[in-house]
């Protein structure tokens, strides 16, 4: 996966090419200073907060200031204010109907739903956006390492980080598929929610992969960037197909139920078809979650426990296994 292939992910990029089958979107660009607020970890999410709480008096300091001590000694944290910014991504939200869902150049916040109140993405204010923002892992690889994964040693490109709104639609995540793309053949479809069954999946898959061939063909096919690619979908309850975001062709992406050694080397993508349908190289091998027994837990479940609690469990980091497995024993000897 090469840099150049990443940064015709970006939404700018593919986003004017694709408008008419995608959700409507207004991109703002996103100014230093806001970028080095979300990358701080020391400052509290309260900027952009368009009313005070319900508990402060009015004339009181409560809404801008947050004193952690009664102790003279204590430094007050102020929130960091934008307003000039506050206003164009009220604006926005304001022309794409009261409420939005929010991404940087690639990446959405999915991991750090569940801290938001409504435990969604749903965002009517430039708050709930930053909340979310400064709460996601994801985001932050957006913001500090986009090209960590490409195997080229070219320099990194020119990049200019915008905050990407998209109007809100209520996506049932059954309908969200997933689509691989090698040398601009259509290679395999995933379903996006991997780790529930859905009956109608089952039921319908074969439609729903002529459908997406189809629109890949008419709408996708030689008019991306790039002849490697991912992209997403979703198929409404009219059998509509909708474009949602492309990905690069690499590790960087989830593959879902697929593994990227065989969409790379293309091994077990072939056969996969009946006789009289038609051949891998025109045809997308397509894979569902076929059994409610497969049913799996959310992989954004992890990122509600602190990391180091996930090393730990995973043994990802060995030094502080170690440094747990010298604490337990030193405990042990003190009884």
């Amino acid at each position: 996966m090469k840099k150049e292939q990443v940064a015709h992910c970006q939404f700018s990029v593919w986003y004017p090419l694709f408008r008419a089958v995608t959700i409507r979107s207004v991109i703002l660009p996103l100014p230093e200073n806001v970028k080095e607020y979300l990358l701080d970890d020391g400052t509290l999410v309260v900027s952009g907060r368009e009313d005070p709480p319900s508990h402060a008096q009015e004339g009181s300091d409560d809404a801008e200031e947050i004193q952690w001590s009664d102790d003279e000694n204590t430094t007050t944290l102020k929130a960091p204010e934008f307003p000039e910014f506050t206003a164009k991504v009220q604006e926005a939200i304001s022309s794409l109907g009261g409420s939005v869902f929010p991404k940087l150049n690639w990446s959405a916040p999915r991991d750090a739903y569940w801290i938001a109140m409504n435990s969604s993405l749903k965002c009517k204010a430039l708050s709930d956006i930053f909340l979310l923002f400064k709460s996601s892992d994801f985001i932050t690889r957006d913001l500090t390492q986009p090209f960590i994964h490409c195997t080229d040693d070219s320099p990194d490109p020119s990049l200019g980080y915008e905050l990407v709104l998209r109007k809100w639609c209520e996506l049932i995540p059954g309908a969200e598929f997933r689509c691989f793309v090698k040398e601009n053949k259509l290679i395999g479809i995933s379903q996006r929610d991997y780790t529930q069954y859905y009956d109608h999946i089952s039921k319908q898959h074969e439609e729903i992969c002529r459908s997406i061939q189809e629109f890949f063909k008419k709408h996708i096919q030689y008019k991306f960037l790039d002849e490697d690619f991912v992209f997403d979908v979703y198929r409404d309850s009219r059998g509509k197909i909708w474009l949602i975001d492309f990905n690069p062709f690499g590790e960087v992406t989830d593959s879902l139920l697929f593994t990227w050694e065989e969409l790379i080397s293309g091994k077990n993508l072939k056969g996969e078809q009946g006789e009289g349908e038609a051949t891998e190289q025109d045809y997308p091998v397509f894979r569902c979650t076929n059994s409610k027994v497969t049913v799996q837990p959310s992989p954004y479940l992890s990122y509600r426990l602190p990391k180091d609690f996930v090393d730990l469990s995973t043994g990802e980091d060995v030094h502080k296994l170690i440094d747990f497995l010298k604490l337990v024993r030193s405990s042990e000897k003190n009884f």
